[in-house]
């Protein structure tokens, strides 16, 4: 999005300015449209270079919720989500994944923040800012780029990008999701690669067995051992636990509610697995 761009929107072939470095850009056509905004192409006028800006009436960053409707914004207000939610998302998550893969494209900034809700409440991959093509055999992509905490252990030795790297940030947001804090975290940024490296994290209890295996795979240190995301489409967690079909747009602030969506001892059962209800106490 360029800066400052976010005032009434111009007509076609009218100038935008980055408030913050004064560039000017001339608005061309438009690239597509989504929830709080449109985007464009637009053209630097000094380079001639070509960029997408997302415009976005101020009106709508006004509005309540408006900007913070992502996974982050919705893990903030809630600490940590259930299993069940988990499953509603990231089988939607692997869907889009195995698209951009298929079109032989890297996202390589695969975060919560990047996973933008619907008012529906489907979620999309957003900002590819950084995404380009997988490299051709032979070749490497070996740039260091992304978020430091979702970075690959091949990424950070510069052995570059591919698919696989896209897998391991996903189960970091996975991880993140589920416990409401990243699998790697240090204060120095050399601790924190030392720790990505060795692929060693923390497994709270409270993990059913289904998700401490997905998170196992996804975070392999070897690359050619994580999944394809149609792989990981078909694992158990995916296929045998409850998902909701729908979630109520109240799931961004509250625990939502799955009874009448299911048959109860379903519900209980996929509950009970993810820590949400808690199995009876056995007889003595």
């Amino acid at each position: 999005m360029v800066p400052g761009s976010a005032g009434a929107e111009p007509t076609p072939g009218w100038y935008l300015r980055d408030e913050g470095s004064g560039t000017l850009y001339k608005r061309g056509r438009l690239l597509g449209e989504g929830t709080f905004g449109r985007c464009y192409q637009v053209t630097e006028v000094t380079s001639g270079r070509l960029y997408a800006a997302k415009v976005i009436p101020r009106a709508r960053l006004a509005a309540a919720g408006t900007g913070d409707r992502s996974l982050a914004g919705v893990l903030r207000a809630r600490g940590r989500l259930t299993e069940p939610e988990v499953r509603f998302y990231l089988r939607q998550l692997l869907s889009g994944l195995r698209y951009l893969h298929g079109h032989g494209l890297v996202h390589r900034d695969l975060k919560l923040s990047n996973f933008l809700l619907t008012e529906r409440m489907r979620v999309k991959i957003a900002d590819l800012g950084l995404a380009r093509r997988a490299a051709p055999p032979g070749r490497r992509w070996g740039a260091l780029c992304g978020t430091p905490s979702h970075l690959a252990p091949e990424v950070l030795e510069r052995r570059g990008h591919a698919g696989p790297a896209d897998i391991w940030a996903l189960g970091c947001a996975l991880y993140t999701a589920l416990t409401g804090h990243a699998p790697f975290e240090a204060r120095h940024r050399q601790e924190l690669y030392r720790r990505i490296r060795s692929a060693r994290y923390p497994l709270p209890p409270q993990l059913s067995p289904g998700a401490r295996a997905l998170i196992a795979l996804m975070l392999h240190p070897d690359p050619a051992a994580r999944p394809s995301p149609a792989g990981l489409l078909g694992h158990p967690f995916l296929t045998q636990g409850f998902t909701p079909r729908t979630l109520p747009p109240r799931a961004c602030h509250s625990v939502p509610i799955f009874v009448g969506q299911e048959p109860l001892c379903r519900i209980l059962r996929g509950l009970r697995c993810c820590g949400c209800v808690p199995a009876p106490p056995q007889s003595t």
